[in-house]
């Protein structure tokens, strides 16, 4: 059984999205800046710049992490900010999607499984890795269930140069006491990348 690799981008004051993260808004109002990495420089919802592609160390840290993923598990959260990727499965791989409400469940074929409670959803993920690594990632609800089961072996953080002073934060709420040993560290302009083991 492979390993579990929760893996998400934050601001320098700890926040995953800005506000009003929503549809159409997944990474909230001034949010795009946490994904300048990801998408080769300035991007915005509104269009005012074409997203180019991961380059240089961010690139290294990306492929790196990539080829270790066999599956994903996100949150129903990321599911419907990302309008469902327009049900194209783009990861590469098989995605569980935790969510409460079944009923719109998309076809097999899409590459995304419904699944109601986080035991499960973790379950059917480690069981479509195979000997390769789960991805858990956004949103935060999702990587805190996942930290607080003990379930994560490693924690990987893109930390993006800004300060967005408000939207949802990583750890708010969390209340669980963990130990991290830095395993490796990329570094560019947009962003610095720590995968950190959990110490359990």
């Amino acid at each position: 059984m492979g390993k579990v690799i929760a893996s998400i981008t934050v601001s320098v004051d700890g926040y995953v999205t800005g506000p009003d993260d929503r549809p159409g808004q997944g990474l909230g109002v001034g949010g795009e800046r946490l994904h300048y990495w990801v998408m080769g420089g300035p991007w915005t919802y509104d269009g005012e710049h074409t997203p180019g592609e991961v380059a240089g160390a961010d690139k290294d840290f990306f492929e790196e992490l990539v080829a270790e993923i066999g599956s994903g598990l996100i949150g129903r959260g990321m599911y419907d900010a990302a309008g469902a990727w327009g049900d194209t499965n783009p990861f590469g791989g098989p995605v569980v999607v935790l969510t409460h409400g079944l009923d719109d469940a998309p076809p097999v074929e899409s590459g995304f499984t419904f699944v109601p409670d986080y035991a499960t959803a973790i379950a059917r993920a480690r069981q479509e890795a195979g000997d390769k690594a789960v991805s858990v990632g956004g949103g935060a609800h999702v990587i805190r269930q996942a930290l607080a089961a003990g379930d994560v072996d490693e924690l990987v953080l893109s930390t993006a140069p800004v300060v967005l002073g408000a939207g949802k934060r990583l750890f708010e709420g969390f209340e669980e006491d963990l130990d991290l040993e830095i395993l490796r560290v990329h570094a560019s302009p947009l962003a610095t990348h720590v995968r950190y083991a959990v110490r359990h």
